[in-house]
């Protein structure tokens, strides 16, 4: 080998470390980042020795796509289970002590205790007092149903501005990207910042990705609507601000096509979007249908037939649906928002024009006297309503459990619901980001930065830095040597 050609390998030597020096020193300033993928540089053989032609980027794209749909999956899950867990603790968590199939077990005893005893009128009292309790419980119930449902409209409009600027941003580097690929130049960096927008918009919506040319990336929906395609595709929504039960809210639309909500415990959604449109549209409204249909029953059950029709007794509408027939074992919009006990049951209220709430009107008549003899022991429309508990009704299909029960078993077979999908969660949910975590754990086995290895091959370059140092200073002496002889 001639000097120079000794020369030229030493100085390809020295270049090519310096090189990968450089790549491993990027790799261990960003050994923490998650959204970096480990860089190599990349030797080939040329006339003037081995040479870096390229820095080559971790990456696999099998396991990046199961890692999008993991996330997307995961992510809507998680969002329903955290609806479903806020419902559980409006009826009061664990235990559900503030559930209305509670307070009317306790309404039904009291009420039979008040039967064996009418003249008791602390046990009148008592009763009354049990039957607030329910219409609160119901009240209370349905207030916060739709505050809930009012979040998820906002959570809703703020994940639709969230994705229309991801998806903004993701154009950006798509045509970075592009151009970079098309020119020969260096676009890891670029491709990093994508894949880390993939991963923000998949938490959004599911996403399926399909590679073009120059790297060229297009996205759609998991149900097929285009995303993005060269240009962002509009994702269109119109909030709600104030939810009753007779409101719906509107549909998000991407490019036009309205998003699925999910369905099920182990929810279908695949985002947060989904998951949001399904507590919204459809899990909140059926509890809340539930909740109208106690209602209903209660009304319906303490219903006094006065001159001939059916007047509201012990519980009414406070003005709600007056002229809406209750007996037609249709869902009521909202009238557990408003049932109320009769104020002429409640002692001491003032009844215009000139009377007085009695707790005793429940055992003698609320809206006329059946105890015309004044009878301390009547106790036949108590018996009549101890009785109603048990009795078997017909309720709406809408509300999703058993149509033909009792009040109570109804009503505990509506906690029964919510616990039931609630359960399903809650295991889908373990089940999801537990693969999540596996699918996150191969990705970053291929993509994430080893220091280990990489502080082994620092090593490793210095050692060819130093043989290539010791080359060029035995080069030196050569020619200083062939100088001297020389003269």
């Amino acid at each position: 080998m001639s000097l120079s050609a000794a020369m030229k390998t030493a100085q390809s030597s020295f270049s090519n470390v310096g090189l990968q020096s450089a790549v491993a020193s990027k790799n261990i300033a960003n050994a923490s980042n998650p959204a970096y993928a480990r860089r190599a540089a990349i030797l080939a053989t040329a006339t003037s020795g081995a040479t870096v032609v390229e820095t080559q980027r971790a990456q696999n794209e099998a396991l990046l796509k199961q890692n999008l749909l993991s996330i997307s999956k995961a992510s809507g899950q998680d969002t329903l289970l955290a609806g479903l867990t806020q419902m559980k603790m409006m009826l009061g968590g664990e235990d559900y002590e503030l559930a209305p199939s509670t307070y009317l077990a306790k309404l039904r005893d009291n009420l039979q205790t008040f039967a064996d005893k009418p003249n008791e009128v602390s046990l009148a009292e008592t009763v009354v007092s049990d039957a607030i309790d329910v219409a609160n419980s119901l009240n209370s119930t349905s207030l916060a149903l739709q505050k809930m449902r009012a979040e998820a409209d906002a959570d809703i409009n703020t994940a639709v501005t969230e994705l229309n600027r991801l998806l903004k941003e993701f154009k950006t580097y798509n045509d970075q990207i592009k151009q970079g690929t098309a020119a020969g130049a260096d676009v890891n960096d670029a491709l990093d910042q994508r894949d880390k927008l993939l991963t923000e918009i998949s938490a959004i919506v599911g996403v399926t990705t399909v590679t073009r040319t120059n790297n060229d990336l297009a996205l759609y929906t998991s149900d097929g609507t285009v995303l993005f395609e060269t240009v962002a595709r509009s994702v269109t929504f119109a909030p709600t601000t104030t939810y009753t039960a007779a409101v719906d809210g509107n549909q998000v639309l991407i490019d036009g096509v309205p998003v699925q909500a999910g369905t099920g415990g182990n929810t279908s959604a695949r985002g947060s979007i989904a998951a949001l449109l399904q507590l919204r549209d459809h899990t909140a409204p059926t509890f809340q249908a539930q909740l109208d249909e106690i209602s209903r029953g209660l009304i319906n059950m303490f219903s006094e037939n006065t001159a001939g029709s059916a007047a509201d007794g012990l519980f009414v509408r406070n003005g709600m649906a007056v002229g809406v027939d209750l007996g037609s074992d249709a869902v009521v919009p909202g009238l557990a928002a408003v049932i109320k006990v009769n104020p002429k049951v409640i002692t001491g209220t003032a009844i215009p024009p000139s009377d007085v709430g009695n707790a005793m009107r429940l055992r003698d008549g609320i809206n006329e006297d059946f105890n015309l003899n004044d009878d301390a022991s009547f106790s036949a429309l108590l018996n009549s309503y101890a009785s109603a508990f048990e009795a078997t009704a017909t309720y709406d299909p809408a509300t999703g459990i058993d149509t033909s029960t009792s009040i109570l078993a109804f009503s505990t077979a509506s906690v029964g619901w919510l616990e039931e999908i609630r359960s399903a969660a809650t295991t889908a949910g373990d089940d999801k980001n537990a693969l999540l975590a596996r699918t996150q754990e191969a990705l970053q086995n291929v993509t994430a930065v080893s220091l280990d290895e990489e502080l082994a091959l620092l090593l490793d370059l210095e050692q060819s830095y130093k043989a290539s140092a010791k080359l060029v200073a035995a080069i030196d002496e050569m020619i200083t040597a062939l100088l001297q002889a020389a003269g």
